[in-house]
């Protein structure tokens, strides 16, 4: 279970990551409506990504 707590910030960072490179692919490219669609994806991901970041373990 330690390798795993270990893992979740990574993990949060990588998703993070994926999102924000999603919204630059479709900032210049395809129609509005998956822009809008990705945008908010985006914004849904990078909470999740930002919670299983900064989550403390410590308690």
């Amino acid at each position: 279970m330690v390798d795993r707590e270990q893992r979740t910030p990574f993990y949060g960072v990588v998703l993070i990551l994926v999102a924000l490179g999603a919204s630059m692919a479709v900032s210049y490219y395809g129609p509005t409506w998956i822009r809008v669609t990705v945008y908010i994806l985006t914004a849904m991901a990078v909470v999740v990504g930002g919670v299983m970041t900064f989550r403390d373990y410590s308690h």
